[in-house]
């Protein structure tokens, strides 16, 4: 037998499964994709902010940004707008910014994470469903069923669960992983954002250090 006959022999709820998979594999994607766009070498471009920023050369701070599209890069060109309204102006710019960016990346997580708990509670109900049409012909047949009358049905019910947990399980293990990367991404903006912040306020103020970035941007 194969896939596709496991999957008729399910029975209706095995659509939904279906549906649950479709969804959870193209937000799966998606997020991988966001992930990979959204990577950029942190420190190297934050050397190259902190030359531009020392120098006040916001333009050529802004044309980095444009170049490197990234989330990263993005926060730091919305906050250098308002540069010239002052530090405390780019940090508010830079944190509204930040929030976009972090809601863009973490959009479809929580749909991933319906998935992940939805799909073998589906598995189950098809579980329970088939086992009761299996002692419905219990019932019809007034108790003379051999172990052979019950037995399709019920592996057939069975196979919801199989397909429920697999959907379930994967989209579980991918949901944290994308967490994962995002939470990383999401501590780089952090200290990026924090820094340029840093620099500013040290340009304002003629108090412009030269020691090296100390912020853990690997990952």
């Amino acid at each position: 037998m194969n896939l596709l006959d496991m999957f008729l022999k399910g029975g209706v709820v095995m659509w939904p499964i279906l549906l649950c998979s479709i969804i959870g594999l193209a937000i799966i994607i998606d997020k991988y994709l966001v992930i990979r766009r959204a990577r950029t070498n942190v420190p190297n471009f934050m050397i190259k902010i902190r030359g531009f920023l020392k120098k006040k050369d916001v333009s050529g701070a802004n044309q980095l940004c444009l170049e490197e599209k990234s989330p990263i890069a993005n926060i730091v060109r919305k906050g250098l707008r308002k540069y010239k309204y002052g530090h405390e102006r780019v940090k508010e710019a830079i944190e509204n910014a930040g929030r976009q960016e972090i809601s863009k990346l973490e959009k479809g997580l929580p749909l991933l994470a319906t998935i992940a708990g939805v799909a073998p509670m589906l598995g189950f109900l098809g579980t329970v469903t088939g086992m009761v049409s299996a002692f419905m012909i219990l019932q019809e047949l007034q108790g003379a069923a051999t172990p052979s009358d019950l037995a399709g049905g019920i592996w057939e019910a069975l196979i919801t669960t199989v397909f429920g947990l697999i959907v379930g399980i994967a989209a579980l293990i991918f949901y944290n992983d994308i967490l994962g990367s995002i939470n990383k991404l999401v501590a780089q903006m952090e200290a990026v954002s924090t820094d340029v912040v840093d620099v500013i306020e040290e340009t304002a103020t003629g108090n412009v250090k030269d020691d090296e970035i100390e912020i853990d941007l690997e990952g």
